[in-house]
């Protein structure tokens, strides 16, 4: 397919993650309401149990995708999604929501896999990381505008109709996928399914010492990532007294990361992943130690804050793809595997890691500083363990490549 149209159809598959969960965060304390939940800090479970779901059945698509093929499995996932959306809009019950929602992750991580196999099967390096980054800065205008579509629908409707929302989207991207997608694996290279082969892939993508460097800090930035997200409708509501228009200030503060992501795919190839991504880790863990001292002397203000959190997405926008680019680039020949494990690792150890530092919420900003500034820590020393010592250098081994 054209280049355009499979830049914007793998951002599309990535942004139903963000969609499922940006789109809720609005809609929490009317779900809390209607599902009788008594403490707040437990409206977060809503978020998680999506995580859970997301973050833990990646570990099983990639041995599946490496041996039967990305497109198949990739509908399949979609198929899930959609219905369990249904369920979601159906649920009664705190518990049947909570199942719901683990399904729907299920589904969902199915698309975040497939999706980062299919562009380590046609591209590489440098390549790679500027197509990451372009898909970054598509699929980050869904964090931007999600909370807006999920308070406009509550606007005119109930929190139920979130779902039938979230129904629609699997439903178009089912089609799309179905009709334009073509297999990216060929036969020739898949995987033999069996325990020993699929073993042998997972211990390949944990002892390649670069590659679970750079997994574990991501796990650390998303474990920062997701406390924000937790944590935000509380900030934001409960401290700086928003109300409605805490979709607006955090859409806002979202801009930045796709600017950044933007600018990160403008930048890569001419600077660099690692001197871009390294740098940007020393400052997310030093503006998470600002933040937490601003709440600790009892500087509880709006301003700084969002500016703070701005400048922290910001971050976050020049390591994501790097971060995760350097993790695949080592393992193209078992992508599928290597994604699902990095995925895994990402996404279910920074939703504990998130929700950890969620649970700790006390009415100040000072848990949220906290978590950037640890994690922030952790992530460097993990670039430093998968660098054995160096910050900062590239890596040539060929045109395309920073490794």
């Amino acid at each position: 397919m054209p280049f355009i149209e499979f830049v914007i159809m793998i951002a599309a598959l990535m942004a139903l993650n963000a969609l499922a969960m940006d789109v809720m965060l609005p809609a929490l304390p009317e779900i809390g309401d209607a599902l009788n939940i008594v403490h707040e800090n437990d409206r977060q479970q809503v978020l998680v149990a999506y995580l859970v779901g997301f973050g833990g059945a990646q570990i099983f698509y990639g041995p599946i995708t490496d041996a039967f093929g990305r497109r198949t499995v990739l509908l399949g996932g979609l198929a899930l999604y959609a219905a369990a959306s249904v369920v979601s809009l159906m649920s009664q019950t705190l518990d049947q929501l909570l199942l719901a929602r683990v399904l729907q992750g299920v589904g969902c991580a199915a698309t975040r896999v497939i999706a980062v196999s299919v562009v380590r099967d046609c591209y590489t390096g440098r390549q790679m990381g500027k197509v990451m980054s372009l898909v970054m800065m598509i699929f980050m205008a869904v964090p931007i505008v999600a909370p807006t579509i999920g308070q406009a629908i509550l606007l005119v409707s109930g929190w139920r109709w979130i779902f039938t929302m979230l129904l629609f989207a699997g439903v178009v991207m089912l089609v799309w996928c179905s009709i334009r997608l073509r297999e990216t694996l060929p036969r020739e290279y898949r995987q033999v399914l069996n325990v020993t082969a699929i073993a042998k892939a997972y211990w390949t993508t944990l002892r390649t010492r670069e590659s679970i460097g750079y997994t574990l800090a991501l796990a650390f930035v998303f474990g920062g990532l997701f406390a924000f997200i937790t944590m935000s409708q509380q900030i934001f509501v409960e401290i700086f007294d928003l109300g409605v228009w805490f979709p607006i200030v955090f859409s806002a503060i979202a801009i930045a990361m796709s600017i950044s992501s933007y600018m990160n795919s403008r930048l890569v190839e001419a600077i660099g992943m690692r001197r871009l991504s390294h740098a940007a880790t020393l400052v997310f863990m030093a503006l998470g130690v600002l933040l937490f001292a601003l709440a600790t002397a009892g500087i509880e203000n709006f301003w700084a804050f969002t500016l703070i959190s701005g400048a922290l997405m910001a971050c976050f926008g020049f390591i994501g793809a790097n971060f995760n680019t350097m993790a695949m680039e080592p393992l193209g020949d078992i992508a599928g595997t290597a994604s699902s494990v990095i995925g895994f690792v990402t996404t279910l150890g920074g939703a504990i890691l998130g929700y950890i530092m969620g649970q700790l919420f006390n009415g100040t900003t000072q848990p949220l500083g906290f978590a950037f500034a640890v994690y922030g820590l952790c992530a460097l020393a993990c670039i430093v363990y998968a660098e054995k010592g160096r910050m900062f250098h590239a890596h040539h081994q060929g045109p395309a490549s920073d490794r």
